[in-house]
C-alpha cells in the first residue's frame, strides 16, 4: 500500500522567544492506504497538536510532513488547502453550523466538490445520516439534537465525501458504547471497501480491536508502537 502520510523527524514549536516551548519531539511516522491506527495518551502529550499538522490545520515547522506525497514543512495557503479537500475531520467540538438542518450541514460539504450535484449531496447527505442513526433527526436543527446526536452529525459531515484520510479526535466521547461501536465500524468498513485511511485519538479502550496499530503519545514523543494481530473468522 502507498503511504499517505509521511513523517521524518518532525519537531513543532507554540510561541515566541522566551515563550516558545517544544511541543512534539523528532515524531517520524507512515500512514498507509486502508491503515486504521488509533493514537493514545494523556491529555497535553501532543496528540491533537500532531492532528492538526497532518490534516493541514497547522502549518509544519521542522523536518519533514509529506501528506498525500505533498511537502506541508514550508507549503503555502493553497497546497494546504489543496490536502484538506482530502481529509475528513472528526474533532470534540462538532462545529455545526446552527442555522442550517442536520441534513443541510452533511450536505454542505460534499457540494464543495465539483462533480457531485445538488441532488446527488442530498440523497448522499440522508444516506449517511440514517448510517449513524439519525434517520429521524434529519430535518433537526443543532439545538433541537444531544450532545451524542450533534457528534454523529459531525460524523456524517466527515464521511459523507468518502475522503482520502480520516483525522477523528475523541469521535466516540459524547457516544454510548453502542453508538460508539457503529461508528468506528463504519469508519472501518470505509477504510476496507475504498482504502481509506483512519486515525483516531481517543481514550475509550473499548474500540481498540478496530485498529491494526496502536500509537502512543508521551511528552510529545511517539514512545510505543504496538501492531494487533487479528484472527480472521
Amino acid at each position: 500500500m502507498q503511504p499517505i502520510v509521511e513523517i521524518s523527524h518532525l519537531d513543532h514549536y507554540f510561541g515566541r522567544g522566551d515563550l516558545r516551548k517544544q511541543i512534539l519531539f523528532d515524531i517520524s511516522l507512515t500512514l498507509r492506504s486502508g491503515d486504521v491506527v488509533i493514537m493514545k495518551g494523556p491529555s497535553g502529550s501532543g496528540k491533537t497538536t500532531l492532528l492538526t499538522l497532518m490534516g493541514g490545520l497547522r502549518s509544519p515547522q521542522t523536518g519533514s510532513l509529506r501528506v498525500f506525497e505533498k511537502e506541508l514543512v514550508g507549503a503555502g495557503k493553497n497546497r494546504l488547502v489543496q490536502v484538506r479537500r482530502n481529509i475528513g475531520y472528526i474533532f470534540q467540538a462538532h462545529n455545526l453550523l446552527n442555522s442550517l438542518t442536520a441534513k443541510q450541514n452533511v450536505q454542505m460539504s460534499i457540494e464543495l466538490h465539483d462533480r457531485i450535484s445538488s441532488h446527488q449531496a442530498k440523497e448522499r447527505a440522508i444516506t449517511m445520516l440514517e448510517a449513524v442513526g439519525l434517520a429521524d433527526r434529519i430535518n433537526y436543527y443543532p439545538a433541537q439534537l444531544s450532545g451524542g446526536q450533534k457528534q454523529r452529525v459531525a460524523i456524517a459531515r466527515a464521511l459523507v465525501s468518502h475522503p482520502k484520510m480520516v483525522l477523528a479526535d475523541e469521535p466516540t466521547a459524547a457516544l454510548d458504547s453502542k453508538s460508539g461501536r457503529d461508528i468506528v465500524e463504519i469508519m472501518q468498513n470505509l477504510a476496507r471497501e475504498q482504502g481509506c485511511t483512519i486515525l483516531i485519538v481517543t481514550h475509550d479502550n473499548r474500540i481498540l480491536d478496530v485498529a491494526e496499530r496502536i500509537i502512543q503519545m508521551e511528552d510529545g514523543r511517539l514512545s510505543e508502537q504496538k501492531i494487533l494481530t487479528k484472527v480472521n473468522s
